[in-house]
């Protein structure tokens, strides 16, 4: 057998190929197991931080991991009864909002006809199809009622995960001869993704607030439901918040008309230009290191092999690939090109010292 070093580049190539293609197709089967175990593992991730500051002010481990718990799930237990009965009164209003649809057709079309433009009143009606909206605000909630199913699961992950958290780095000596070197990249992951997470979901947050209040004054109905969503879809890149405001934008020219179904979207076009564009890139910062490209691109890839999960969490699981492939050296140059910018060597000062990789 032909070692590992003696094989050339492009056999070399073709080997990580195939190896990333049945590593790719191993997690896609196995989603049902990772999509809870990655999700408490970014709860665990967050709930780091309260978990230190309560035990610096003396609570036992036991009882700080209890309170934290306890919180999660009367999170969690307000969200779901917020998603069910929204969308049960959602589902019993629809055949209100398909007559006001008609109507609206009718009036469109009788106006379009005035001004000589024969129109047919089906085309714009099918095109137009409350059923439409309420289908993909299902999917999207029915992927959350799933996660919200298993969230007994992913709670006692969390749990454990929690618990081990304060003598992890101990076993990591004492298994590891080098386990300085070897915490470093797991440190750098910790970091990057809570931080990520944490302001992440202060930004999402606000978002949700944000557009609640603006739909409330507006009256457009299920303004705590378009809130949440918006929140929800936040933490997907590039094209979350435009979904999010799909919904409810057409909901408010049914419910209301064309003016404040306009003001409707020019406050959901507001907010998000202000947090998206200006408030988000500096409180973020460049922390994410990733391209935008790339940022999209993963949004894509872990949508496809993780479901709606691996869409809110391409970035955090992108951002940990970046991480552990630049820890080594013959990967260092795909996580140059997954970086938001060239990557410079900066040469150690000692011989025993590794380079120091800035930039990306």
């Amino acid at each position: 057998m032909t070692n590992g070093p003696g094989l050339t580049k492009a056999a070399r190539f073709l080997l990580y190929g195939a190896a990333f293609v049945v590593l790719v197709a191993g997690v896609r089967m196995a989603e049902p197991i990772l999509v809870p175990f990655l999700l408490a593992v970014m709860l665990a991730v967050i709930c780091a931080t309260p978990l230190h500051w309560l035990q610096r002010k003396g609570l036992p481990t036991w009882l700080s991991v209890l309170l934290i718990v306890l919180v999660l799930l009367g999170m969690g237990t307000m969200a779901g009864t917020l998603i069910g009965t929204s969308l049960i009164d959602f589902t019993r209003s629809l055949p209100g909002y398909q007559v006001l649809l008609e109507r609206e057709v009718a009036e469109l079309v009788a106006w379009l006809s005035g001004h000589g433009f024969e129109v047919s009143g089906q085309i714009l009606a099918d095109s137009f199809d409350p059923g439409e909206i309420l289908r993909i605000v299902g999917r999207i909630f029915t992927g959350v009622g799933d996660v919200l199913g298993k969230i007994a699961l992913i709670l006692i992950i969390t749990v454990f995960i929690l618990l081990e958290i304060s003598g992890f780095s101990a076993k990591v000596r004492s298994a590891f001869p080098n386990a300085d070197r070897s915490l470093l990249p797991i440190a750098e992951i910790n970091d990057n993704v809570r931080r990520y997470l944490a302001l992440k979901t202060l930004i999402s947050l606000t978002t949700g607030v944000l557009v609640a209040l603006w739909l409330k004054i507006i009256g457009v109905d299920y303004a705590l439901l378009w809130g949440l969503l918006a929140f929800l879809l936040n933490y997907i890149p590039s094209i979350g918040s435009f979904i999010a405001a799909i919904p409810a934008v057409m909901l408010a020219f049914l419910q209301l008309g064309p003016g404040d179904g306009t003001l409707t979207a020019i406050g959901y076009l507001v907010i998000n230009t202000a947090i998206g564009n200006f408030i988000e890139p500096r409180v973020m910062g460049e922390g994410m290191g990733l391209s935008t490209l790339v940022v999209f691109l993963s949004l894509i890839f872990w949508g496809w092999v993780l479901g709606p999960v691996g869409m809110l969490l391409s970035v955090p699981l992108t951002m940990i690939m970046k991480i552990v492939l630049e820890a080594n050296d013959e990967t260092r140059w795909m996580a140059v090109l997954l970086g938001s910018r060239p990557a410079e060597v900066v040469v150690g000062g000692a011989e025993d010292e590794p380079a120091e990789w800035v930039g990306s």
